[in-house]
């Protein structure tokens, strides 16, 4: 209570404007539903339904408030479809400032004006968000760029945005049960921390060069080149890419560009993304996708970068190996896996594996069409996945959407035949073994450490529990450790020296 006390002290004005935002947009009705007293009105006497009015609430509240918004926009698993499709209608589009309100930012960010760093600069801007605006210019060696400018003050917004919903989170679980279960608090952490790594640009720079160095040896990807001379933690210099959108496939077809080869190369991509490299473009929309001569595609708005464990790679395979071989067992396992809870009888997945395989097993791999009906059966059966899982299917069914739209033929498991060649190369690869055998001999290293200690321990144990062993028992066995521990460190320096040479 005192931590609300001291939030509300310090960030009163922006909570009057959250106040005010929420009740003019008939908020009260949420509120009360969230067990925050009644409702002041009517809700059928207001001109938009509630989903509408909470996402239009979100886009005027700024940047914290949409970023929750399109987060909830994965969670299929906790919210309804039409509260779905809402929130995937939220943008961070924002009126564009005059460049004299940036100016000041800018200079200081580069260092001196960017008329003196560019051959040239257009002061109008090319397209605004809410934490950011973009401007055109030139290098001096003729380079076209676009500078991503963060907009003024907006760190200090965000960070008294976070601090009240943090504080409202907590609020909301202590009042409502089914926010404990969903982790309220938790969500919010999450969203902060991702909030504040995109308001720091360096990040997106960063993200960029991974994502060119993990796709270096394919031509048909391009990721932008950062340049870095000129970016910061406020300002972002990167190439400028002039492609088109995969909206439809007649713009695509009119700019020389074959959809069907776009729509394989997509899919290439995505899936090398998210089962091989473990690093994924977290909103692959068209947007966020430019279509370049030579079937090429382009990404770009790289804030948003989604990872996958090892471990979660060998699960989403196996979720889609369960849906192509009609395999419910293998589907009931991975559903458990993903489980956020640990609470739910075995039999409750299998029933939802067996649902979900009446009507999508063996057939044509659509992903938006299996996890359309996975995400309604999993909020009947009250289980609740994990975080991490969310974004990848959030960007797995995006681009299948986008693919789709472009091909309308298309089918994700002719690209999973190719990729899974991919992935048993990167299995098989010496890189991949020249890691494991070097952290095998670590591991192998720091074991011959413990060993003697472990081995007194050992011996002191064998004496006391079973004293009828007679002493030269003891030393045996005390000897058979000392060969274990021998092979062990052999073992050890071999795989260091292999490691060395395969690298």
């Amino acid at each position: 209570m005192l931590g609300a006390i001291r939030v509300a002290a310090r960030d009163r004005a922006r909570l009057a404007e959250v106040v005010a935002t929420t009740s003019r947009f008939g908020l009260d009705v949420l509120l009360a539903r969230l067990g925050f007293g009644p409702a002041r009105r009517d809700p059928d006497a207001l001109p938009f339904d509630l989903p509408s009015r909470t996402r239009q609430a979100m886009e005027a509240l700024g940047p914290v408030w949409v970023k929750l918004g399109q987060i909830l926009a994965t969670r299929a698993d906790l919210l309804p479809p039409h509260w779905i499709a809402e929130f995937e209608q939220l943008h961070s589009a924002a009126p564009r400032l005059p460049y004299d309100a940036l100016r000041a930012q800018v200079d200081e960010a580069l260092g001196e004006a960017p008329e003196a760093a560019f051959r040239r600069f257009d002061p109008e801007p090319l397209a605004a968000a809410s934490m950011a605006q973009v401007h055109r210019a030139t290098l001096k060696d003729g380079t076209d760029v676009v500078l991503k400018i963060r907009r003024p003050g907006i760190r200090a917004v965000v960070e008294a945005d976070l601090r009240l919903l943090t504080q409202f989170a907590a609020l909301v679980e202590a009042a409502n049960a089914e926010a404990r279960r969903y982790g309220a608090a938790r969500m919010v952490r999450e969203l902060g921390r991702d909030i504040l790594e995109e308001l720091d640009f360096t990040n997106e720079g960063r993200n960029a060069d991974r994502l060119r160095q993990d796709f270096a040896d394919d031509p048909r990807v391009v990721v932008p080149t950062i340049h870095w001379q000129w970016s910061s933690e406020t300002l972002l210099v990167m190439d400028f890419i002039d492609g088109v959108p995969p909206r439809s496939a007649g713009a695509l077809q009119h700019a020389g560009i074959d959809p069907a080869a776009i729509a394989s190369t997509g899919a290439d991509i995505v899936l090398d993304m998210a089962l091989i490299n473990g690093r994924f473009h977290g909103d692959p929309h068209p947007g966020n996708l430019l279509c370049l001569p030579g079937d090429r595609i382009a990404l770009i708005d790289l804030g948003l970068i989604g990872h996958v464990s090892p471990r979660r790679r060998e699960e989403v395979i196996a979720f889609i190996q369960s849906i192509m071989h009609n395999d419910p067992a293998l589907l009931a396992e991975t559903l458990k896996q993903w489980s956020q809870t640990n609470d739910i009888p075995p039999e409750r997945f299998q029933a939802v594996a067996d649902r979900l395989m009446a009507r999508h097993g063996g057939g044509v791999l659509r992903l938006a069409a299996i996890l359309a009906d996975v995400f309604p059966v999993l909020r009947e059966e009250r289980i609740v996945l994990q975080p991490d899982m969310l974004l990848l299917f959030k960007a797995l069914v995006t681009i299948d959407g986008v693919l789709s739209g472009i091909q309308p033929d298309f089918d994700l498991s002719t690209a999973l035949r190719r990729a899974s060649a991919r992935i048993v190369q990167t299995r098989l690869s010496p890189e991949r073994w020249t890691r494991r055998a070097a952290a095998l001999a670590l591991e192998l290293d720091r074991l011959g450490d413990d060993l003697p200690r472990l081995i007194r321990a050992t011996a002191t144990r064998l004496e006391r529990e079973q004293p009828a062993v007679s002493t030269s028992g003891v030393e045996a066995a005390i000897r058979n450790g000392a060969g274990w521990i021998a092979a062990a460190l052999a073992f050890s320096g071999i795989a260091i020296a292999a490691a060395l040479l395969l690298g």
